[in-house]
């Protein structure tokens, strides 16, 4: 997902995403664990738009005007 993707993003659809991403994270785990993983980029993926996501939630709790 891209930035510019994210910052277009309402409040409400930002915080659905984060927990879609979170989910699919740890479904992920589980599934690497049981060593059905076959894509383990995705890994490195899902944490760094997990991290974009975050870091664009808490600047729009900085600076409201920001939205």
């Amino acid at each position: 997902m891209l930035s510019k993707e994210i910052r277009e993003l309402p409040p409400v659809e930002l915080d659905r995403k984060l927990r879609e991403q979170h989910d699919e994270l740890v479904g992920l785990r589980l599934k690497q664990s049981s060593g059905q993983v076959e894509n383990t980029a995705r890994f490195k993926q899902l944490r760094r738009d997990i991290a974009r996501l975050e870091t664009l939630k808490r600047q729009r709790q900085l600076t409201p005007a920001a939205k």
